[in-house]
């Protein structure tokens, strides 16, 4: 296990103790937290206006601008936690991968990885090589950002290993995944690398926001909702739990509760004294994907704390099949933000009353924030939230 430095906001007890750490660790709050899925971007007018003529990339590296863009919805909704502002093959990139976004497609890579021997140029960057350098940019957006966030998390973000290895094999975005579910089959050992090399830039850079002051982990699978049950078990789990294997050794120590009156009456005096030790936590982790519905289980299982749901899945069965034991997070339909705001309450509230069927429940969307969306909507979704009781 590693400690966090006591300066950490977990560790100096900042965000320890916020509704949204809590409810991370399963501890139902008064007042359910709500954030939202690419709530930094699009959206919003002042990040549109600090992006002109800045590249995507260029943007995520910028450590003053990223930190901007990363508390630009936090000012402006009040959610109860930053998201980093980052993009999912920013690793990659600093791995010496040539990718670029192209507005309106997505990431494009000048070299697809599609055989051993593609697999192998990869590999021969070591993602066991890095060192502070290489995620300096990083560390700075997020030290400056959590000194801006004081006591409001911020929440660590990476790209699951499938997406990255969809990525990386289709060169591009694709609908269906294809080249790279054949290339699962075809070459299994060469598949198999790759993974675990995504998962070990991926996971490096999320341990690096963490050890930075991000007080929770999200992994974002973008394309597992391709696959089927069994080849994600196989060919998929394995890397995402040692992606996580990166950040699960983290640890900070809180006080313990205080014992109650009436358990302090009863004790008996002779009996040998409990040592008042501190309680020692991990940092919360989370997993999402989308059209992952039939994937719950397995996703909880590779090592996380709170399983994040798509719209597709009503909060209530996803927590059915997750044997109401584990915190879940989501899911309004981003579809409903521009509907009606009748229609789009009444559907916040129906997310919120299925909630209940989890230990505890984070509001969010079950996607992004479409970047159509009246800013003026989410904000007023969060005050909802705030303001609803069960």
């Amino acid at each position: 296990m590693t400690s966090l430095d006591p300066s950490h906001p977990l560790s100096a007890g900042l965000t320890a103790d916020s509704r949204l750490v809590r409810s991370y660790q399963g501890e139902r709050q008064e007042v359910v937290p709500v954030w939202f899925m690419r709530q930094a971007g699009r959206s919003l007018p002042e990040y549109r206006e600090l992006r002109v003529g800045t590249r995507m990339l260029d943007a995520c590296l910028d450590p003053a601008m990223a930190s901007e863009i990363t508390l630009q919805p936090v000012r402006r909704h009040g959610v109860d936690a930053g998201i980093f502002f980052s993009d999912i093959v920013v690793p990659l990139k600093l791995a010496g991968v040539a990718v670029e976004i192209q507005p309106g497609r997505g990431p494009v890579f000048e070299q697809p990885v599609r055989t051993a021997a593609d697999v192998a140029r990869l590999e021969e960057v070591d993602p066991a090589s890095f060192d502070a350098a290489t995620f300096a940019p990083i560390a700075e957006a997020v030290r400056l950002t959590t000194a801006e966030l004081a006591s409001t998390p911020l929440i660590g973000f990476a790209g699951a290993p499938f997406t990255l290895a969809a990525y990386l094999v289709e060169g591009g975005p694709s609908k269906d995944h294809i080249r790279a579910r054949t290339m699962m089959h075809a070459d299994p050992e060469a598949w198999a690398r790759l993974m675990a090399w995504s998962a070990d830039v991926t996971g490096a850079f999320l341990r690096a926001q963490l050890l930075a002051g991000a007080s929770a982990a999200q992994l974002f699978d973008s394309w597992a909702g391709s696959l089927s049950l069994r080849d994600y078990v196989e060919h998929v789990a394995p890397a995402s739990a040692r992606a996580l294997s990166h950040v699960r050794d983290l640890t900070y120590e809180v006080a313990r509760p205080e014992a109650s009156a009436e358990a302090a009456e009863t004790t008996d005096a002779a009996a040998t004294p409990v040592i008042d030790e501190p309680l020692v936590r991990n940092v919360p982790i989370v997993h999402f994907g989308v059209g992952t519905g039939e994937l719950l289980n397995a996703m909880h299982d590779v090592g996380a704390d709170t399983v994040g749901v798509d719209y597709r899945t009503p909060l209530d069965e996803a927590a059915r099949r997750l044997g109401h034991v584990v915190p879940v997070q989501g899911n309004v339909d981003p579809a409903m933000l521009d509907a009606p705001w009748e229609v789009l309450s009444a559907h916040v509230v129906d997310v919120l009353e299925r909630g209940r069927e989890a230990p505890a429940h984070i509001l969010n969307l079950g996607h992004g924030v479409p970047p159509e969306t009246d800013p003026a909507v989410l904000t007023r979704v969060v005050e909802l939230v705030h303001g609803w009781r069960p």
